[in-house]
């Protein structure tokens, strides 16, 4: 592993030293997964990416994600920070596209030149089971009043299943925490393993929504900013009408409980009946090395 390089990107992130940090080694063709999950291990950020060879024949760059504990088919801050590295430093003409070969199959990344902002569009949404408020609740030491009664608690994926689960207030939001003795069975039987919460009051008047997200059991105890979560919560917000129309374009903040404040943008439309979710953001580069 001597002498890879790597870059470090913030993620979701209006400046420097904010949003969610990424890891992306470029040359890690030779790397074993034993040796991924080192190093990832060794950044120990929510996830870190490996860039395994160059662009492929039938187009995209194979790309694997692993948090400190293990791989994942996919994941939204590292999709978009590993093509941002892929545009600005490994390509001699920068499309407006870059695909990547992530474990769920190809993912799209666009860059919008106005803005420089970055857009990735997910899967197609599944929509899981819904739970019953008091299980989620007593994992997160909320009371079941504290969750909006209009709207359910559900499972939903775009690549990974998160809980998704609405707040009434600003408030609940902020003064939630795993309950560390109830949590690792709370989401016991279930397909999701990490949850979202949310309320329609933010700290930053600009924004629509604030959140907060928990993976505990990915090794990431609070994520400052998670792309894939959110792109299941523009589902969500879609399928049930939240705002009352089945397609959205919000701005959310995250990561402010634990000082990495964040912005995503999320955007849905309907397309031959079915939703089709983008998530978007900036990538703002922070350092390179090489390991010693």
């Amino acid at each position: 592993m001597k002498g890879q390089p790597f870059y470090l990107v913030d993620v979701f992130a209006e400046e420097e030293y904010t949003g969610n940090q990424l890891a992306v080694f470029p040359d890690a063709g030779e790397l074993s997964v034993d040796e991924m999950l080192q190093l990832a291990w060794e950044m120990h950020y929510s996830e870190t990416t490996f860039i395994t060879g160059s662009q492929q024949p039938e187009g995209g760059f194979p790309v694997r994600i692993f948090t400190p504990q293990e791989e994942l088919p996919f994941a939204g801050h590292p999709t978009l920070g590993t093509a941002f590295v892929v545009r600005e430093y490994l390509m001699d003409d920068p499309p407006d596209e870059v695909v990547l070969n992530l474990g769920v199959g190809q993912i799209p990344v666009n860059f919008e030149k106005k803005s420089g902002a970055l857009w990735m569009t997910q899967r197609r949404p599944e929509f899981g089971e819904i739970i019953d408020r008091e299980r989620v609740a007593k994992a997160l030491n909320l009371s079941p009043n504290d969750f909006h009664a209009d709207y359910p608690v559900q499972s939903v994926s775009t690549g990974i299943p998160f809980l998704i689960a609405p707040l009434t207030s600003l408030e609940a939001v902020q003064e939630c925490g795993l309950n560390y003795e109830y949590y690792p069975t709370s989401l016991d039987g279930l397909d999701t393993k990490a949850i979202l919460i949310f309320a329609p009051e933010t700290i930053e008047a600009d924004n629509d929504l604030h959140a907060r997200v928990f993976a505990e059991y990915y090794g990431v105890s609070e994520d400052p900013a998670t792309g894939s979560a959110n792109g299941c919560l523009a589902a969500y917000l879609s399928y049930h009408t939240y705002f009352g129309r089945d397609d959205i374009n919000v701005r959310v903040e995250q990561g402010y409980e634990i000082h990495r404040p964040s912005l995503l943008h999320l955007r849905t439309k309907i397309q031959d009946e079915k939703i089709v979710v983008q998530v978007g953001g900036n990538v703002i580069p922070v350092a390179r090395g090489n390991l010693l």
